[in-house]
């Protein structure tokens, strides 16, 4: 019979990366047939990684879960208000950061982002797309910043209108959360 007090951290980090990695699995899985990362799979795994983050560092590991939740989330959910997206990206960010916590969360967010930047280059050069996205980006960021500074939005050009809403450019982003979850746990191994 496992006892609570049997449980090492070498057994906690075991268990905490699994969940991690076998979440970010089923999505990218789920992303690759369905194009999206379903609730139920994001709120089981947020709501028991914030559980876990409570109930092993007490309050003060349940705040560090939220605070790596949010800031984990953040960048997708600014995504998907400005520029589409899945919102379950965002979700599923969140809930990798309730069970990895600050340090490892960040490690995760950089190699996600590494990787997503990657694939979605990989996927615009193999479409002859290449151009067209870096203007897009940069278009993209310009009307970011143009919004916050004004609260204007740009409006914009009919084939950059028709590409976004025919998905021809998309990314199953579960993929490249799934593949920097991995980097980022090689990465922390190794360090």
């Amino acid at each position: 019979m496992l006892v609570l007090s049997d449980i090492t951290d070498e057994k906690m980090a075991v268990f905490q990366w699994g969940v991690v990695i076998g979440a970010s699995l089923v999505a990218a899985l789920g992303d690759l047939k369905e194009k999206r990362i379903p609730n139920a799979l994001t709120f089981p795994v947020l709501i028991i990684g914030l559980i876990w983050s409570a109930w092993f560092g007490g309050l003060a590991g349940l705040a560090e879960a939220a605070g790596a939740c949010a800031l984990l989330a953040l960048p997708y959910i600014i995504l998907f208000l400005f520029f589409g997206g899945g919102a379950g990206d965002a979700k599923l960010m969140g809930a990798i950061g309730a069970w990895l916590g600050l340090r490892q969360g960040l490690t995760v967010l950089a190699c996600v982002a590494i990787v997503g930047g990657i694939l979605a280059i990989a996927k615009a050069i193999s479409q002859k797309r290449l151009k067209f996205v870096l203007t897009s980006v940069f278009v993209s960021f310009f009307g970011l910043i143009l919004y916050l500074l004004t609260h204007r939005t740009m409006k914009l050009a009919d084939e950059q209108t028709e590409i976004r809403q025919s998905g021809e450019l998309d990314v199953p982003y579960g993929v490249a959360i799934f593949a920097g979850v991995c980097a980022g746990g090689g990465v922390i191994w190794l360090t």
